[in-house]
């Protein structure tokens, strides 16, 4: 066919001579009767299943300012897609135009000046080998599997918050593509508006073709791992954790992981399927003063396994990627708690007792350390105190288990909200709970709306965790 039929932002539909598009463009052209379609339009969440009209797997600027132009004068639907890894499947849209980064991965470490240039389609794992072959790092997430680009877009946080702070507190500058074509180099400097407003803002304002991150020596062995708890000493497990961690050092970070124990191979056979609590720890720094900073973690309680040891950063940031493969179904329901308290120790408890599947998980991540020395108007991210971020992370396969995996998120997200800060993190709102974007934003809402009135009247950028202008 000649043309392509677009669904546009008004809500109406438009056909488009093909030419008009796919004649001046350096990157790969993808219809719904192209070979790899339905690859290409795979997200890590198989929940989400959407059909664009168009894919473009761009190569350069060029390809995207060209994507956005395009897009902008037909007034149709745009997306853009990195990762893929969004919980509530935004890298896509049915009808409309995505610009996919599968081919913009390059990763450029400059070892002098301690920085790093990061094309956005880039995940973490590609970050984390390039950086670790000098000792540094980005704070990331993780699951070495997520793009870096809506990691970051979101905030960031994972094993080295504590340390180094989030992901956009190492973000130097960017190159933003803006609703008008227009290619900006923006940071504290140029620009600072924009700058400002996707640290953390989402993909509202433009589209990020190149991150730079300041680095920090970490690595390349770190001390990690999992110490495995039976799950009826959770509570506590809990109370002496809490205690332990008021204590630790910057360079500590120790999440909460409660679920049915996977086949594991260092967990003994008969715990397979057996509720269970892990502690899972990284000490960024020393080893030896590792050793002795997670003893009092390492000992509490009688653990079924304790395998916290020296082992490779990278080794340890896609330790948990073979829990989170793609293609499953997923629902998240977050909150943040300022501590574990009874109360909710009790609501957990009795989640846990009624998992609606083997892969459902809450995994509770402790955060503070450098991140509270950002002021919460100096960035959108919204909670800067030391704090947990409580995830309740529901998995399972089938589609005839929808609704008793969803309701049981909801019912414990609903019994824990009173017990919480009344914050939220961005890059874990689900599908469906899009009218909570205030929420991840509080204060610094309103400035946000006020850069996308600016730069973006017409929503162009709407396929995301959507800031209205």
């Amino acid at each position: 066919m000649n043309t392509i039929r677009f669904q546009k932002m008004d809500g109406t539909a438009v056909e488009i001579k093909k030419s008009e598009i796919t004649t001046s463009l350096s990157g790969e052209i993808i219809e719904p009767d192209t070979d790899n379609y339905n690859e290409a339009r795979s997200l890590w969440n198989g929940m989400i299943n959407k059909y664009p009209s168009l894919i473009i797997r761009v190569k350069d600027d060029q390809d995207v300012i060209k994507a956005v132009n395009f897009a902008r004068f037909h007034g149709i639907l745009l997306a853009v897609k990195s990762g893929g890894h969004n919980i509530a499947g935004k890298a896509l849209v049915d009808g409309g135009l995505v610009i996919d980064f599968h081919f913009m991965k390059t990763v450029k470490v400059n070892e002098q000046q301690k920085t790093v240039k990061v094309g956005p389609g880039a995940t973490l794992a590609d970050v984390d080998k390039a950086t670790q072959e000098h000792g540094l790092v980005v704070p990331t997430g993780i699951n070495s599997t997520t793009g870096i680009a809506g990691l970051t877009l979101g905030g960031g946080f994972g094993w080295t918050t504590r340390k180094f702070g989030l992901t956009i507190d190492s973000l130097r500058s960017a190159k933003l593509i803006i609703a008008t074509g227009e290619l900006l180099e923006v940071n504290a400097i140029q620009h600072p508006d924009l700058f400002w407003a996707i640290c953390g803002g989402g993909g509202n304002f433009g589209v990020v073709t190149e991150f730079e991150f300041t680095l920090h020596q970490a690595g390349p062995e770190v001390l990690a791992g999992m110490v495995v708890h039976p799950f009826n000493d959770m509570k506590n497990v809990m109370e002496k954790y809490q205690v332990a961690i008021d204590n630790a050092p910057e360079e500590l970070s120790c999440w909460v992981v409660m679920r049915k124990a996977p086949p594991l191979p260092f967990l003994p056979e008969q715990w397979h399927g057996q509720e269970v609590l892990v502690l899972a720890m990284c000490y960024v720094g020393n080893i030896d003063e590792g050793q002795k900073v997670t003893q009092e973690l390492r000992q509490i309680g009688q653990p079924i396994v304790d395998v916290v040891g020296p082992m490779p950063f990278v080794d340890w940031q896609s330790a948990f990627d073979p829990l989170l493969t793609e293609g499953a179904r997923n629902y998240w329901k977050s909150l943040d708690l300022t501590q574990i308290s009874a109360e909710t120790t009790t609501e957990i408890e009795k989640a846990i007792q009624t998992l609606p599947s083997d892969e459902c998980e809450i995994f509770v991540a402790h955060v503070g350390g450098v991140m509270t020395k950002v002021a919460t108007h100096e960035t959108p991210w919204l909670n800067r105190d030391a704090h947990f971020t409580m995830n309740v992370h529901t998995r399972w396969q089938s589609p005839d288990d929808d609704e008793i995996c969803r309701n049981w998120a909801r019912k414990l997200h609903t019994n824990l909200t009173p017990h919480s800060m009344g914050s939220i993190y961005v890059n874990f709102i689900p599908e469906g709970d899009e009218n909570s974007i205030g929420e991840a934003y509080g204060s610094n809402y309103a400035r946000l709306k006020s850069i996308k009135q600016q730069f973006d009247p017409n929503n162009l950028f709407r396929t995301n965790q959507n800031i209205a202008p």
